[in-house]
């Protein structure tokens, strides 16, 4: 569901790493494909970088550079969730990102 936080496979380059679902769950009429960011440790002071203090994650950012809309099927996981106060922040800058 979103808002939840997966450890989710992107790839052989991008390696297994925490991911946060923007998506709901596809229906059932819908392709089998959830949106997700990816949460990094490898932070550069970058504007687009989110860090949201968990106990499930290591310290880092969701990069909001890193957004991919990937099959469920690469959800290996649930780590846990963000609030909802925290989601709110991420889609701020997630909206100021888009210029939505």
């Amino acid at each position: 569901m979103r808002g939840e936080v997966w450890l989710v496979d992107l790839g052989l380059a991008a390696k297994t790493r925490p991911c946060l679902l923007l998506t709901e769950w596809p229906a059932d009429n819908e392709l089998a494909l959830v949106t997700v960011v990816a949460h990094t440790r490898a932070l550069r002071g970058n504007p687009w970088e989110y860090a949201v203090p968990k106990p499930f994650l290591a310290e880092g950012a969701f990069h909001l550079q890193q957004i991919h809309s990937i099959p469920v099927a690469k959800l290996e996981r649930k780590l846990g969730a963000l609030c909802a106060d925290e989601m709110s922040g991420l889609e701020n800058r997630l909206r100021e990102r888009l210029k939505l």
